[in-house]
């Protein structure tokens, strides 16, 4: 019988919340996300309100571009040496894309609050049953 052995131990699972695509799934991501992030003494007011945004951003595109009827979302959050990373998982694949900044156009501005907190540390990726969006904010 042979034996496993790990380099490094698990690590804690990151927490993690599923909402329903719903609008009201972003407050309660921003909920999920200030519970999180007090827990951590070391994370100033002012960057747990650029996270609510953040997440408030990316679960809000969740639920219009990448559910429909009776899908689910979730959250993820993860407290780093350099700031913190959030991810919203949703079951469409369709990235996100830019669209030209307009003054006439009533939406399509989240990814340009993603780029102004976030410094370009934003991006997604493929899952087996979707899409990750994932940014992070830097302290």
């Amino acid at each position: 019988m042979s034996e496993i052995s790990w380099a490094k131990p698990p690590t804690s699972p990151t927490p993690l919340l599923v909402l329903p695509g719903e609008p009201e799934s972003a407050k309660r991501a921003r909920t999920f996300v200030r519970g999180e992030l007090v827990k951590v003494s070391s994370v100033p007011g002012g960057h747990i309100e650029d996270v609510e945004l953040v997440v408030s951003e990316l679960v809000g595109n969740a639920v219009r571009y990448g559910t429909e009827p009776d899908d689910f979302l979730s959250v993820s959050v993860e407290v780093t040496g350099s700031g913190t990373r959030v991810e919203v998982r949703d079951p469409v694949r369709r990235h996100p894309r830019r669209r030209l900044a307009s003054a006439e156009r009533q939406r399509g501005r989240g990814l340009f609050i993603l780029d102004a907190l976030c410094s370009g540390r934003w991006g997604a990726y493929d899952t087996p049953f979707g899409k990750a969006v994932w940014a992070e904010v830097v302290r």
